[in-house]
């Protein structure tokens, strides 16, 4: 991946130096808004993944580029703060069931999955999936941060959700390379971040958030309460993705990401809420509302993204930014 074009003073001047050898930062110029302020803070973040082409890797722990990553995410947790009422404490063995009412279907709000499976065409559902493979073509890794952080049962509840993720060990079964395969199929570049300079902050957001917590030992309370989310959230809606895909002549090997999903995520679901986080909060149970806070973000944040896409598409307008989708 390389580095995308720059969104404003700040990641004009972030992107500028990251091509050149590492050395102090200047002072940065505030972001000019939230597309810079998040492609700046998801560049930062990116250096602890797969990185960027001409960017050397000394830049990942350099102390100006950490400082300015600090400024970023704390201006972040403030935004997230503002928008996500944070619960309180609940028993610990309350935590399951304060998860399955957070994340209750709501019937009466816009629902891009059933879009996707009744109503989308084709280019439609191409630009949902540039959307997810900011986050799907290195689906887990964000998560997989938490392992070392925790212990025993949760601990191990963990390392089998992201067995599953990885393949159980085989290259081919991995979620990422399934994801890849969906792309390939719907005419789509699968090489790693090769949308980014396309997605919207609205998008690169729900990514940030996983590596704010994932990056952070004392925000790993939010982090299994955010996975749990996504996993409590993801099977009904993966089976119409794949519903719709097929409505719109995918075939097997395109909709196969999200047909593993619909098995996959009932079952991680179970583990998730039950032994991940329950688990969790009986060994921290002083932690049982940053559980709920990540939750509640988790499912903000895909609220938020849900919005956006859906208001631009039933105007006849395109979600992504305006360049087109490469072939």
């Amino acid at each position: 991946m390389r580095l995308p074009p720059a969104r404003g003073p700040l990641t004009d001047l972030l992107f500028d130096r990251l091509a050149r050898p590492p050395a102090t930062l200047p002072e940065p110029p505030a972001p000019a808004d939230d597309e810079d302020l998040q492609l700046a803070l998801f560049a930062c973040y990116e250096l602890h993944y797969q990185g960027f082409d001409e960017v050397d890797d000394r830049w990942e722990w350099e102390p100006s580029l950490l400082r300015l990553r600090g400024l970023l995410e704390g201006r972040f947790e403030q935004e997230l703060a503002e928008a996500v009422p944070r619960p309180g404490p609940v028993p610990p063995g309350e935590v399951r069931r304060a998860l399955t009412a957070m994340t209750a279907e709501d019937e009466d709000e816009p629902s891009v999955s059933l879009f996707l499976q009744r109503e989308a065409g084709i280019e439609t559902f191409r630009e949902f999936v540039v959307h997810r493979s900011i986050y799907h073509l290195k689906e887990a890794d964000p998560h997989t941060w938490a392992i070392p952080r925790l212990r025993g049962r949760s601990k191990a509840a963990l390392v089998e959700i992201q067995a599953d993720e990885y393949g159980g060990g085989r290259h081919e079964r991995m979620h990422c390379e399934l994801f890849g395969h969906t792309m390939r199929g719907l005419g789509l570049d699968d090489s790693y971040g090769a949308y980014l300079p396309r997605v919207p902050a609205v998008t690169l957001a729900v990514s940030n958030a996983m590596s704010l917590f994932g990056l952070h030992r004392r925000l790993r309370g939010a982090l299994v309460g955010h996975l749990a989310a996504i996993e409590m959230t993801s099977s009904l809606p993966n089976r119409r993705y794949a519903m719709g895909l097929r409505r719109l002549g995918g075939d097997a090997a395109t909709a196969r990401f999200f047909e593993e999903h619909v098995q996959a995520d009932a079952v991680h679901e179970q583990i998730a809420a039950g032994d991940l986080c329950g688990g969790f909060a009986s060994a921290c149970p002083a932690l049982t509302g940053d559980v709920l806070y990540g939750a509640a973000c988790a499912l903000a944040l895909e609220r938020r993204w849900a919005g956006h896409v859906l208001g631009r598409w039933e105007r006849g307008a395109s979600s992504l930014l305006d360049r087109p989708v490469p072939a």
